[in-house]
């Protein structure tokens, strides 16, 4: 456990370091500091004003940027190492492969996390300095949301990045990946699938399989509880899912998609041939 966590903190290191770090920081900093600019807190939409409505564009806007940010700063991370030949420098050394493995892990979630998360305590921080009503529920809901996701997307960018021989490869595979997922957002294939007559319980079900379309689903349970944006998906999804129980799906599916990921990049990462 000790050269686990030396292992997490020196990943954490390099990567506060880091150019894309500072991208990174700066683009979700930037999106709550524009957001306030742009008065989205006095704005009102379904209801929803003050630091609800700044939530819910919030959430909106990290489907789209947190996922691909992850994967591609996420595979270079092993690939990366094989190319600069720091595995030789590591079988040198009284650590195990599980311990850097998971270090590595472990410390890149918490440099993707990070920033994301003080984002929105900083958007919670001014909204009590202007004295508006805080929705802690909501607030812990989309923070579960946004942990899983993060989680599940750094599993998977670990396994891409195992398999890689090279961060150009793993580059490239992380942007096949993160296309493939986004044709399935917002069910948009539910349409052919339905038109060749899968039935749709099943055509939901395998849209569902994507965590993006999970992720975002969840979020707009918060703030729809009947879906009707959705349409008739929403009754196959509510049918089977009462809002807190999809809820707790969106947060758990991601972290077991994400942890079974990781664990089979170890294994492969184990089996194969480091240099």
């Amino acid at each position: 456990m000790k050269h686990l966590w030396l292992t997490a903190w020196a990943d954490i290191i390099e990567s506060l370091r880091a150019k894309w770090f500072i991208v990174y920081s700066g683009v979700f900093g930037g999106i709550v500091v524009l957001l306030f600019v742009f008065g989205i807190t006095e704005s009102r939409i379904m209801g929803f004003t003050g630091l609800t409505r700044l939530l819910i564009t919030y959430i909106q806007l990290t489907i789209a940027i947190l996922p691909v940010f992850v994967l591609i700063t996420t595979v270079r991370s092993v690939a990366g190492d094989r190319e600069a030949g720091v595995f030789e420098y590591l079988l040198s050394l009284p650590i195990s492969l599980s311990a850097w493995f998971w270090g590595r892990f472990l410390g890149r979630f918490i440099v993707v996390f990070l920033p994301v998360f003080l984002a929105m305590i900083g958007a919670v921080i001014w909204t009590a300095i202007k004295g508006a009503d805080i929705p802690w529920v909501l607030f812990a809901s989309y923070t579960g949301l946004l942990l899983a996701v993060a989680w599940c997307f750094l599993g998977i960018g670990m396994l891409i990045s195992t398999l890689a021989r090279s961060s150009d490869v793993a580059q490239g595979l992380a942007f096949v990946v993160w296309l493939t997922l986004l044709l399935f957002l917002d069910l948009i294939l539910l349409g052919i699938m339905i038109r060749e007559g899968l039935p749709s319980e099943t055509a939901v079900a395998i849209s569902l399989i994507n965590p993006l379309q999970v992720f975002r689903t969840a979020a707009m349970v918060l703030f729809d509880p009947q879906l009707v944006i959705l349409g008739p998906s929403a009754y196959i999804i509510l049918d089977n899912f009462s809002e807190a129980g999809y809820i707790l799906w969106a947060i758990a599916y991601p972290v077991l998609l994400g942890t079974f990921c990781a664990s089979i990049g170890y294994y492969l990462f184990k089996k194969g041939d480091l240099p």
